[in-house]
């Protein structure tokens, strides 16, 4: 298939972009017996699963009619080997802090374990939330939206408009809780206000490495290890009870972050990926 160019108005791709969010997110209700079910029972994870496949295959092919196909020879391998060594580098970086504080709890012994990877594989909850969720969410929300939006806003506007779309479509986990009854209205939404300013925050960052590297796969391993990670446990390292792991494990938190503003922009080169389709 050949790459797609798209020259549209900035309204026309605001509203393609919120009608794709809300096919992905409405994709997942469209399974009647799964209503009084939680989002990780079993059947409730394994039909969701058919409905965001058929969705990352359908929009692809519905953008089609918005696009002209472009005479660029420029095919990208999904499996580049720099840029995946390269989305280590930056994640362990930033996560230093959280990988410390693993190390210093034994977490990360589990890791050289062979049967917690077996296991995992066999848990769908596990699975879809180290693959499907960011394959797909990354797919929808990156690779098919940021093209739309960068000719009509640029770069710039578009690493911050796109997790917009993004963050919101979150907050269907509030629906499902007070829907199910598992938690107050003002509750959920207080927890769910604030996934939406994390998960739009993450947003913003996926979407500025897809741009800078111009590869689908860079936002996909770093949504992976996030999701994996999870929010940083700073509670738990604030009330660590020795004094002196708990000052080592604050600096590794601010030397991460250092070294993860200083590392950014040169990992991330777009010389180094040869990426010549988007400029930021």
């Amino acid at each position: 298939m050949a790459p797609m160019i798209f020259e549209l108005d900035k309204g026309l791709a605001v509203l393609i972009c919120l009608f794709i969010a809300v096919i992905y997110v409405g994709s997942l209700y469209v399974w009647v017996d799964d209503k009084n079910k939680s989002r990780d029972h079993p059947d409730t994870i394994k039909r969701r699963f058919t409905s965001v496949s058929v969705i990352c295959v359908v929009i692809p092919i519905l953008l089609q009619c918005f696009g002209t196909s472009s005479d660029s020879e420029n095919v990208r391998s999904v499996l580049y080997l720099p840029l995946i060594l390269a989305e280590i580098v930056i994640r362990s970086v930033l996560f230093l802090g959280p990988l410390t504080l693993h190390y210093v709890d034994g977490v990360f012994r589990i890791y050289l374990e062979p049967r917690y990877w077996t296991n995992s594989l066999k848990n769908l909850i596990w699975i879809r939330n180290h693959i499907v969720a960011p394959i797909s969410e990354e797919m929808i929300y990156r690779a098919c939206m940021l093209p739309l939006l960068v000719p009509c806003f640029g770069s710039g506007m578009s690493v911050f408009l796109c997790p917009l779309f993004f963050g919101v479509a979150h907050f269907h986990h509030m629906i499902e809780k007070v829907i199910q009854g598992r938690q107050a209205l003002s509750e959920a939404f207080k927890q769910s206000l604030f996934q939406l300013c994390y998960t739009t925050l993450f947003g913003a960052y996926s979407a500025f490495l897809f741009l800078r590297t111009g590869h689908f796969i860079a936002p996909v391993v770093v949504h992976a290890f996030c999701n994996h990670m999870g929010f940083p446990a700073f509670r738990e390292v604030m009330a660590h009870p020795n004094t002196e792991t708990r000052h080592k494990l604050i600096a590794s938190f601010v030397i991460g972050l250092v070294l993860w503003m200083a590392l950014l922009y040169p990992i991330t080169s777009p010389f180094i990926y040869s990426n010549d389709i988007y400029d930021l």
